[in-house]
C-alpha cells in the first residue's frame, strides 16, 4: 500500500519511510537535523498514570533509536466520551512525568472522541546529520545487542487474564516504563553501524527490517536472548497476544527456526511495548559497547551476529 505514495525529492529529507526506519529525519542546517516521530498505544495496564508513563516512554524510544536528543513532545489522545475525565488527566500526568524524566516538556497536543482509549506522543529531537543512527548499515561480522528483555506482549496479555504473578507484573511495568536514554547514550558513545527499537513487530520483525535494509542476515542464539522471568511458563500455557502470532506468521518464511518449538518461536516474535534497542556494532567495538551499557546500568545482552545471508535469520541453541 505504501508503494503508492509519491517519492520524496527533498535533499534535506535524510530519512523517510522507504526503509521502515524508526523516525523521519530532516536536515535543518549543516550541523543540525530534526528527528520526528509519532506513536500511540491502547492501554496495557489498568492504572491510567502507569499507562501514561509507558506510552510516553514507548513514543520517545524512536528518538533514542536514531541517536537523537529529545527536544519536546505533543500529546495525541483518543478518549471515550463516557469515561471520567479524571482518568484522562492521570494518563496525561503520567506522560508528562516521563517526558520530564527525559528532560523535555509536553507543549500541548490533540484529542479525539474515540471508543477505545489511546495515548502517545508526537516526539521531536535533534541530532547532527552525520551522527544519525539508522536501521541501515549493519555489516557482516557485527555483534548484536538487545537492551531490554522480551515478554511484554505475553505478560500484558496475562495481566488482562489475571494470570500474571505480582513480581512478574512489577518487572514488566518497570521495563516498559524505562526510557531508552541510557542505552542510546552508550550506543552513541561507541558508534553503531545500525540500530532500531523493538516494539510491536517483535524482535524478529524489527531485526528483519534491519537485515533487509542492510542487505545482510543474522544468527541469533536462543539462550542468550533476555526474557522476563516466568514468561516461558505463560507462553507454554497458551497465553500470548494475537499480534505475536501474526508476527510469527509474517516472519516465518525468512527464519530458520531449527528445532525450536512453537512457544520459543512465539516469544521471539512477541509484540513488545516500549522494548529495548537492538544494536549492530562492529566486532572491535563490542567490548566497549558492553562496558558503556553496563556503566549506565543497562542490563543488555549480546544475542547474535550479523552474517552473509541477506534478509534471513538463523536461530541456534548454544
Amino acid at each position: 500500500m505504501l508503494r503508492s505514495l509519491p517519492l520524496v525529492g527533498d535533499p534535506n529529507a535524510l530519512v523517510g519511510a522507504d526503509t521502515a526506519d524508526d523516525a523521519a529525519v530532516y536536515r535543518l542546517s549543516a550541523d543540525q537535523a530534526l528527528v520526528a516521530t509519532v506513536d500511540y498505544i491502547t492501554p496495557v495496564v489498568d492504572d491510567p498514570y502507569v499507562f501514561g508513563t509507558i506510552a510516553a516512554a514507548n513514543s520517545l524510544s524512536d528518538i533514542y533509536a536514531m541517536g537523537a536528543r529529545p527536544l519536546f513532545a505533543l500529546n495525541i489522545v483518543g478518549f471515550p466520551r463516557g469515561l471520567p475525565l479524571d482518568l484522562l488527566a492521570r494518563i496525561l500526568e503520567g506522560g508528562a512525568a516521563k517526558a520530564a524524566e527525559a528532560g523535555i516538556a509536553v507543549l500541548g497536543g490533540h484529542s479525539v472522541d474515540d471508543p477505545e482509549p489511546k495515548y502517545g506522543l508526537v516526539a521531536l529531537g535533534l541530532v547532527p546529520p552525520e551522527r544519525v543512527v539508522r536501521n541501515v548499515g549493519a555489516r557482516v561480522g557485527d555483534h548484536l545487542f538487545l537492551t531490554k528483555p522480551l515478554g511484554m506482549g505475553i505478560i500484558t496479555t496475562a495481566i488482562k487474564r489475571d494470570a500474571a504473578p505480582p513480581a512478574m507484573v512489577e518487572a514488566a511495568l518497570a521495563t516498559m516504563a524505562t526510557l531508552n536514554r541510557a542505552a542510546a547514550e552508550a550506543m552513541v558513545a561507541v558508534g553503531p553501524h545500525a540500530a532500531t527499537d523493538v516494539t510491536g513487530f517483535g524482535l524478529l520483525g524489527h531485526l528483519l527490517e534491519m537485515l533487509t535494509a542492510s542487505g545482510v542476515g543474522a544468527e541469533l542464539w536462543l539462550e542468550a536472548v533476555p526474557v522476563v522471568e516466568g514468561t516461558w511458563d505463560l507462553v507454554r500455557a497458551g497465553i500470548y497476544p494475537g499480534g505475536s502470532q501474526r508476527n510469527l506468521d509474517y516472519v516465518s518464511p525468512r527464519v530458520e527456526f531449527g528445532d525450536l518449538d512453537q512457544a520459543e518461536r512465539l516469544l521471539l516474535a512477541d509484540a513488545q511495548t516500549s522494548g529495548g534497542l537492538l544494536i549492530a556494532v562492529g566486532a572491535e567495538d563490542a567490548p566497549r559497547l558492553a562496558a558503556e551499557l553496563a556503566a549506565r546500568g543497562v542490563r543488555a545482552a549480546e544475542i547474535g551476529r550479523i552474517i552473509d545471508a541477506p534478509g534471513r535469520v538463523r536461530i541456534l541453541r548454544r
